[in-house]
């Protein structure tokens, strides 16, 4: 990508009066490793499949993430963010979708970005963007590794108490025409990552263990055993949870979907629903907390208790249905998409649950009647439930269900089990949140989001079989 390493404006491109539009903006800059390896072992193939990267990924992601793609080369792109935390979220899901695609592909042919995310005050126009904070993303992206984000200092002090990740610091980096050490970060998706000992290590702390205990060894066969601790009743976790207050639902069929909005919302199918409970309201940070304080969840939720559990990626909510099943011995699992649109329907097919206008108190949303906006959810209950005695089957938080995603519900079932694949990498979101619009908060709206990666709006509800 040697042509978009310097952006330097060309002589007679200045503005008329000599003086450019300037902006603070968060710079990706992305680049193929081993492009021309690849062109030269397949160069239409390479070049076919790059072009459909391109379109069915790399442009999506930035739009979706709310960013503007600047330009795109021959191996690689240049994309402007007004949030750091959009632009980091965007490169993850890009790195992880391409994980997926690579998948299938021998290991010589497969197609890997290296990602470069920097933070600086850069000059606008209208097909360009140029300055050292450009230079900086692109050279951070140069010494990148094939699949990997790396971030200046600059945007991980901006995201790191936003976007949850693991960063691992590689300390002052000196890179090419740029006077002043660069400060760089590896973004990983998995928190966890740093707190795994890597394998010398392991190795290293399996060696010294297995030394103390056979220097130990000859003490320990001196000393009396102490009494073994009282096993604790096989109950207990169970008895003392407070389990999430469930909804029976009878069941019955209803006709899914919606012929006036989204493509993805057609065609409307009937479905028919067997009995099941869904929770009263979404997970609170209560809950979840009870799951890191058994350490079967990952990380500690912030907010008040009764408040929806939010930054929650579908990988957490599994991990959090699992241990719920297990500690009260019951089917715990996320609802699938067909079932949280009967829910959420509560026997009605208007737009809402509660007629085909807007009305005050209802949800929780940016343009919602009547409600302000506080730029966070509100606890769990505070609107009217709908006819099915649920509370917020629309606004306040996104709730995962359990389906892969999919652009239509062409091949959809009819018997309200979840549509899912093998390799999939999304999956679908209900109910929007309290930073959408009302157009998020109709039953019939679904989303998507990558399943590992963990989004300040997104949280989730329970279903029971049966």
């Amino acid at each position: 990508m040697s042509d978009i390493r310097d952006f330097k404006p060309e002589k007679g491109d200045e503005p008329p009066n000599g003086v450019a539009p300037r902006r603070i903006a968060a710079i990706i800059a992305g680049d193929i490793a081993g492009y021309s390896r690849l062109m030269q072992q397949d160069e239409e193939g390479t070049y076919s499949r790059v072009r459909r990267i391109q379109r069915e990924l790399i442009e999506p992601s930035i739009l979706d993430h709310h960013g503007r793609l600047i330009k795109t080369t021959g191996d690689g792109f240049i994309a402007t963010f007004d949030s750091p935390v959009e632009a980091v979220r965007c490169s993850i899901v890009i790195q992880q979708n391409m994980v997926g695609r690579n998948a299938s592909m021998p290991h010589h042919s497969r197609i890997e970005y290296r990602i470069g995310v920097n933070l600086g005050d850069v000059i606008i126009e209208t097909d360009d963007v140029y300055g050292d904070g450009v230079n900086i993303a692109c050279r951070i992206e140069g010494i990148a590794d094939p699949g990997e984000v790396f971030i200046s200092g600059g945007i991980y002090e901006q995201i790191k108490r936003k976007l949850i990740c693991g960063y691992e610091s590689l300390g002052d980096r000196r890179v090419k025409n740029i006077t002043d050490p660069v400060k760089v970060y590896r973004v990983l998706s998995d928190p966890a990552a740093l707190q795994r000992p890597r394998r010398r290590e392991t190795t290293l702390i399996g060696l010294l263990s297995l030394t103390l205990l056979i220097i130990a060894g000859g003490v320990l066969l001196y000393l009396p055993l102490p009494p073994a601790p009282a096993a604790p009743p096989a109950d207990q976790s169970a008895s003392s949870l407070r389990e999430p207050e469930m909804v029976q639902l009878r069941g019955g069929s209803f006709l899914m979907g919606s012929s006036n909005d989204d493509p993805s919302e057609q065609t409307v199918h009937q479905v028919t629903i067997r009995p099941f409970s869904i929770s009263k309201f979404p997970v609170t940070v209560r809950e979840w907390n009870a799951c890191f304080a058994a350490k079967a969840c990952s990380f500690e939720a912030i907010g008040k208790d009764d408040a929806p559990v939010t930054n929650v990626n579908w990988s957490d909510a599994k991990q959090f249905v699992g241990w719920l099943a297990e500690a009260t011995r019951k089917t715990y699992r996320l609802p699938s998409e067909a079932e949280w649109e009967f829910a959420a329907r509560g026997g009605t097919q208007t737009k809402y649950w509660w007629g085909d206008h807007l009305q005050p108190g209802m949800a929780n949303c940016k343009d919602c009647a009547g409600v302000a906006a506080a730029g966070q959810p509100e606890k769990v209950g505070s609107f009217r439930p709908n006819p099915f005695g649920l509370y917020d089957m629309g606004g306040n938080v996104d709730q995962w269900v359990e389906d892969c995603w999919h652009k239509n519900y062409q091949g959809a079932p009819t018997d309200g089990s979840p549509w899912t694949d093998n390799d999939c990498t999304s999956r679908v979101l209900r109910s929007g949140s309290w930073k959408n619009d009302a157009r998020y908060v109709r039953p019939a709206n679904r989303d998507s989001y990558d399943t590992n990666i963990r989004y300040p709006t997104h949280g989730f509800r329970l279903a029971l079989s049966g």
